[in-house]
């Protein structure tokens, strides 16, 4: 296995301690923000956001007079993070409490739509009533026979919103659209992940300029966890089946979730009771299920006994299996859980180690919850992993072109990953930094003195993830990228500026520029590591020309500095050098692959011949020849003719070789066009 990303966190404890009133980091963060009529909070799995949102509502009820609070989840069994809780234990003002007839998420099915919703609106037009919970569905059925004027004076709170979307056929979308318009009620809208797999943007531009956005980042979320220490993202490339290759990447000794493909997926073996069954083969001979229970013991051929759940079988057993897994307490409770299609969202095994995915993910929001599904904080667990056991292109399959599609889109979704589970760097204006304002670590200063930035720049560097989540949702953009086939200059200066032009269409172009450099930058610094303290830099680190710290310690000192003064530089990577934040080059920057990374990985994992399998595909799917590209190309082509004493060639293997002689190719017709118009 060979992983992509490793992340290490500082244990500080400080995302799971409490304040005077009982909230965590995250939740104090969103609650600062109470006042604000839509607010958007994007935390992780973990984080703590149920009794945010309890937090928020009841001061929306004690202190700011709304009527009621309503609570939708996607399903369910999530409604049970909205529990009566004693908040007033730890020392906030008053407890969350739902009334059991207010509480749709239990007794009966969530296919009872119609008592559900007339529950709903009883609810809604009953003046004593003040929380609610209930799922999204119930909440879409019953706003279709209501006003959006009946939801003045109450909170509506969207739990996962990532399932809703400003897409035409999304319903959960155009209620919040009619509500923001049409009422006077107030929003509240919750997710691990800002991002969905079809790229269609969660609100609109005009609805999202709205929210007041409080974001608490899956790093901030780990390093401040007492005993998790590191944490892992890999990628298992096999041939033939999965279940041929799944030993390899099995460990018993950890706790470990198995997600075993869709049936609809190439790497499926269409019969997923088999794929369980050759999975508890591997693990040992002999299994025993208990009759109560249904959890099975497996003896490995070492003699351990470990318990195994299997979530796959959708028959009557597995409701015995559920409710056991809900009333685990201890570690050895349970080992292996095998399950499709669930152990993901608001699934909690605060045990788990391992998360070993079989198949391509299309949805970065389902990696997002895969993942924390291992990234909870317990005692004992140093290290969590997430492992992708993913196909190879077999340089003989008439069908290539889709599996290094899927290989390519598994990989471009943890480049993502990478740059919401790094340390954050956030740019901030200093035009827009108070004299006195505290700056948290992890911030890099624009100088935009001589011409400051817009607000309109400042809040498209505000959602600079859902920019960064557009990028790598581009197959034509990354699938190049990722191989090698594209300039770093090429992505910076002509494709990144498109999605922004695409997304903010209002930017001039100035501010276009301004806003694509910085996500460039921003992609660069999540790729190498992101900001580094001084005290924190390996001692063979070799240093950009003018960057070195000794150099600068050297330098005398300014007229009324203090002598003493140590200041706390901060350095990022750029290519295999450290560079001091204050000595950024935006033209240096221009010249690295945010994805090279992921290039590195494939040639380390594939052989030869299978990446060129991959480059040649990825060139029949490339984007044709831009006049932006073929401008940035230009010098390269005379630099190529230089070195070789001829043109770049179409017929070459190399395929930089014949990218440039593209270029050339385009240049040329340009040139014969414009003469034939001035002839």
């Amino acid at each position: 296995m060979v992983d992509l990303l490793t992340v290490k966190y500082k244990q500080s404890g400080k995302s799971s301690n409490t304040d005077s009133m009982g909230m965590r980091e995250m939740q104090a963060r969103a609650f600062a923000a109470r006042n604000s009529q839509y607010l958007l909070l994007k935390a992780p799995p973990a984080s703590g956001k149920s009794r945010a949102l309890m937090f928020l509502g009841l001061d929306k009820l004690v202190n700011q007079g709304l009527r009621k609070v309503i609570v939708a989840v996607p399903e369910m069994s999530i409604g049970g993070s909205f529990k009566d809780t004693k908040l007033t234990d730890y020392g906030f003002f008053a407890d969350w409490v739902v009334k059991p007839e207010h509480n749709l998420c239990v007794g009966g099915t969530e296919g009872a739509n119609s008592s559900k919703t007339k529950a709903f609106k009883e609810f809604v037009r009953d003046p004593s009533a003040q929380t609610l919970v209930c799922t999204h569905a119930t909440l879409r059925f019953a706003f279709q026979d209501m006003h959006p004027s009946e939801f003045d004076g109450i909170l509506v709170a969207i739990d996962e919103f990532h399932h809703t979307s400003a897409g035409e056929e999304n319903k959960l979308g155009s209620l919040i659209d009619a509500v923001i318009n049409h009422s006077s009620a107030q929003i509240v809208a919750m997710t691990g992940s800002y991002f969905r797999g079809d790229a269609v943007p969660i609100l609109l531009p005009e609805d999202e300029a709205k929210f007041t956005q409080v974001t608490y980042s899956y790093y901030e979320q780990l390093n401040g966890y007492k005993y998790l220490r590191s944490l892992g993202i890999g990628y298992h490339f096999y041939t033939g089946s999965y279940l041929d290759a799944i030993h390899e990447v099995l460990d018993t000794k950890k706790k470990t979730i198995i997600h075993i493909p869709n049936v609809n997926s190439s790497a499926s073996t269409k019969d997923k009771y088999s794929e369980v069954d050759h999975i508890l083969d591997v693990l040992g001979g002999n299994v025993v299920q208990d009759p109560v229970t249904s959890i099975m013991t497996v003896t490995l051929k070492d003699g351990r006994k470990i318990l195994v759940a299997d979530l796959v079988d959708d028959g009557p057993r597995r409701v015995a299996v559920q409710q056991y897994l809900r009333d685990i307490t201890r570690a050895d409770q349970m080992d292996i859980i095998i399950a499709l299609g669930m152990a993901k969202e608001g699934f909690d095994w605060p045990w788990c180690e391992h998360v070993l995915t079989v198949g391509y993910r299309a949805s970065l929001t389902e990696i997002i919850q895969i993942i924390g599904r291992a990234t909870r904080d317990s005692e004992g667990k140093l290290h969590a992993q997430f492992t992708n056991l993913i196909a190879q292109p077999d340089a003989e399959d008439d069908d290539v072109k889709v599996s290094v599609n899927n290989m390519l889109k598994a990989i471009t979704v943890s480049l993502l990953m990478e740059q919401v589970l790094a340390p954050s760097v956030n740019f901030r204006p200093r035009s827009r930094i108070a004299d006195g304002e505290y700056v948290p670590p992890g911030t890099v200063i624009i100088e935009d003195g001589t011409a400051p930035v817009s607000d309109r720049v400042t809040k498209a560097l505000e959602n600079m993830d859902n920019i960064k989540a557009a990028i790598l949702q581009e197959q034509k953009i990354v699938a190049p990228a990722i191989t090698g086939e594209t300039e770093a200059e090429v992505i910076a200066e002509v494709e990144i500026p498109k999605i922004v032009e695409r997304m903010y269409p209002d930017l001039d172009e100035d501010e276009r520029q301004t806003v694509s450099e910085i996500v460039h930058t921003s992609m660069v610094m999540g790729s190498t590591g992101g900001l580094f303290d001084e005290a924190d830099l390996p001692s063979n680190a070799q240093f950009e020309e003018g960057s070195d710290p000794k150099e600068e310690s050297s330098k005398p000192a300014r007229p009324g500095a203090d002598s003493e003064a140590k200041p706390d530089r901060k350095f990022v990577m750029i290519g295999n050098k450290f560079v001091n934040i204050e000595n950024l080059n935006i033209d240096l920057i221009k010249q690295i692959n945010p994805f090279q990374g992921a290039y590195e990985i494939l040639s380390k994992a594939v052989t030869t011949d299978v990446l060129k399998t991959i480059q040649d595909t990825v060139v029949g799917m490339r984007s044709s020849m831009s006049e932006e590209e073929a401008v940035i190309l230009w010098p390269r082509i005379q630099e190529f003719f230089k070195a070789h004493g001829k043109k770049p060639s179409h017929t070459s293997s190399d395929q930089y070789e014949k990218r440039l002689a593209e270029a050339l190719a385009y240049i040329n017709n340009k040139k014969r066009e414009r003469a034939a118009t001035t002839a």
